[in-house]
């Protein structure tokens, strides 16, 4: 592994940080614009937002595989790309699925990429090889060709070969993309593991799902912009809820809540949703859930249930982009 400066060291505990980063394409297209990214380390940071919000290309712009048009990126406390030689062995990365020789096995793919690793100790190969795969649940497939893998074992196996060598940072751009329900769960699993082991991973998805499940801090970009980040609490913390009644009686509760203040009523059977309006000035306060159902049985509503619906992260997105996601997972 590549020495390490004081430079390197000397890091403000941010693995990834950039400033202003911009990338402009030929012909005008503004891909990535002016992004400010602080990711800690030792997080599982979920970089989200819909297909086509720039994700992929600040990712290979954080790597050196694509010059910047503006703005400055470091990694591991080293700028880039001028620092590509020396981070990256630090660095491993699953972008847009792995690269595989369909007719090797699992284990000789692997054997093969770690011989084109310069840094690679080849006395050591046999036995690092057979712990990547043991790591990611293939040691039993290991001699299995790889084109006979289902997309989640390929997926398996490309982490494998990011992993072949010590690694401080984890880069996966869509790591679950393509991949059944099975498939997604052991790939998050994994990745779990990973974290829990001192790997600090930068996971890029527009499945809201995944980040809710797996990351400790997100951020949002939308068309090219960072819209928010921080963690994955702070964000859902940071969402009002929705005012939940059931019941038999729903178009007098509408009335009633309507009456009180509540806003964006909405009426489905039985179910009564709403938001509490929005305090006036500093020192308002809204209106008190209680009094609220004490409303409802003075004007005779017949209340089965009363509460506050936790907002999602879905609501949170949706409310800071305006656009729809996907939250299957």
């Amino acid at each position: 592994m590549a020495e390490l400066t004081a430079a390197d060291r000397s890091d403000d505990g941010t693995v990834i940080s950039t400033e202003g980063l911009t990338k402009r394409y030929r012909g005008g297209q503004l891909a990535v614009d002016a992004l400010d990214l602080a990711v800690p380390r030792g997080s599982v940071f979920g970089f989200l937002g819909p297909n086509g919000s720039g994700k992929t290309t600040t990712i290979r712009m954080l790597l050196g595989l694509i010059e910047p048009s503006g703005g400055t990126a470091r990694l591991l406390g080293s700028p880039m790309p001028q620092g590509v030689r020396r981070v990256l062995p630090r660095v491993g990365a699953l972008i847009e699925g792995p690269a595989l020789y369909g007719f090797l096995s699992g284990r000789d793919n692997l054997l093969r990429l770690d011989a084109a690793d310069p840094t690679a100790d080849p006395r050591t190969r046999t036995a690092r090889v057979g712990q990547a795969l043991e790591r990611v649940g293939l040691a039993a497939a290991a001699g299995k060709k790889a084109r006979a893998y289902s997309l989640g074992m390929k997926q398996r196996l490309g982490l494998a070969a990011a992993l072949l060598q010590p690694r401080e940072l984890l880069v996966l751009d869509e790591p679950t993309n393509g991949l059944d329900p099975q498939g997604m769960r052991e790939i998050r699993h994994l990745v779990r593991e990973l974290a829990d082991g001192g790997i600090t991973v930068f996971l890029s998805s527009h499945l809201l799902d995944e980040i809710e499940q797996v990351c400790s801090h997100t951020a949002v970009m939308n068309r090219g912009r960072l819209v928010t980040q921080g963690t994955v609490a702070e964000m859902a913390a940071g969402a009002r809820g929705r005012l939940l009644v059931t019941t038999p009686d729903p178009a007098e509760a509408v009335r009633v809540l309507k009456e009180h203040g509540v806003t964006d009523l909405t009426a489905e059977e039985d179910r009564v949703c709403g938001e509490l309006p929005v305090p006036d000035g500093p020192e308002g306060a809204p209106p008190d859930p209680a009094d609220l159902n004490a409303a409802l049985v003075r004007a005779e509503v017949r209340v089965r249930s009363f509460g506050m619906e936790r907002a999602s992260l879905e609501d949170v997105f949706v409310s800071l982009t305006g656009e729809g996601f996907d939250v299957a997972g």
